[in-house]
């Protein structure tokens, strides 16, 4: 597998990409445009750029207005501010009064690791899974991120997507199918299960290949879309093989994990079962890669944590 851009170049490069042939494509930015990659798209399409400065609760109520006209409208602001500061109103003017807008949540989960707990977005999945009308997709490597903003444009509800800042390993071949609300294999395997989101799917591919030179088959999904969720892909996994560890750049308090455990118990299926992410505590500093290291959503951790949780697998 190769890296290829972060998935917010290729997020901005395909918003211009669609919206040089569509003048009813919008961009709203709350002085985000630089961190966005928005910089060529406004000195190429003026006119379709609105920037409100720092005012994410405008940002989301101009984007939401807006779309009420028909316009196709994407709000864009990093995700620790948008999803905090501007819920009400994604809520209220986005979810609640059915305008299409895209919330766009760029430099999420960690993204901005090195500055500290205030500008993490460990909370987005599970506010808005909370709230009714609004979709939720976090892609993994370039190829979904180009996927999911074309799909956006069609798309007939209001969604969310979440893009990080790092360069992504190539995941997937040109022509994998997808779709909003169809997970994606990555590999097969018969042992264990990766059942990862964003940009956490990355480390749960390498783990496999590490698991791999041990003899342990591990199948990895890429759940792109946290809702609507895929429950035919977990429930195959979880009666395929024998553990399932799910994989999220996200607290582990109403994200991923929680979503899979309770369809799990719903379906009295009883595989061995972890959640990682980030637990419910004051969160380190530094790089993303080294936060991925400390909470072991590095290859080398998802590996040690697979092999554990098949020993510890009780007889059935």
């Amino acid at each position: 597998m190769e890296y290829g851009k972060a998935n917010l170049d290729i997020f901005a490069e395909t918003l211009l990409e669609l919206a040089s042939a569509n003048r009813d494509i919008l961009v709203v930015t709350s002085d985000s445009r630089g961190s966005g990659k928005l910089g060529p798209f406004g000195d190429a399409l003026p006119h379709q750029h609105i920037e409100v400065g720092i005012a994410e609760q405008n940002l989301v109520g101009v984007a939401a207005g807006l779309a009420s006209t028909g316009k196709q409208v994407f709000a864009v602001s990093p995700a620790c501010f948008l999803t905090a500061r501007a819920l009400e109103q994604i809520k209220n003017d986005v979810a609640y009064s059915d305008n299409r807008v895209r919330v766009i949540g760029i430099s999420a989960g960690v993204s901005y690791g090195a500055l500290g707990a205030t500008h993490h977005s460990l909370h987005d999945y599970a506010a808005l899974r909370a709230i009714n009308n609004i979709d939720i997709v976090a892609p993994a490597d370039n190829f979904e991120t180009r996927a999911a903003v074309r799909a956006a444009i069609e798309y007939p509800r209001p969604l969310y997507l979440r893009f990080g800042k790092r360069p992504m390993l190539n995941l997937h071949a040109p022509d994998t199918n997808f779709e909003i609300g169809r997970a994606i294999t990555i590999r097969e395997g018969s042992d264990v299960t990766f059942v990862a989101i964003g940009e956490a799917v990355a480390p749960a591919a390498l783990a496999a290949d590490q698991l791999a030179d041990d003899g342990i088959s591990t199948r990895v999904i890429s759940m792109h879309t946290l809702k609507p969720f895929d429950e035919a892909a977990l429930l195959a996994a979880a009666a395929d093989t024998r553990a399932l560890i799910t994989v999220e750049e996200h607290s582990v308090g109403g994200g991923l994990g929680e979503r899979c455990a309770s369809l799990l118990m719903e379906h009295r299926l009883f595989p061995a079962f972890k959640i990682v992410g980030f637990p419910d505590e004051y969160m380190a500093t530094g790089s993303q890669a080294e936060i991925f290291a400390h909470y072991g959503i590095s290859p080398d951790g998802l590996a040690l944590t697979a092999r554990t949780l098949l020993q510890s697998e009780p007889t059935r």
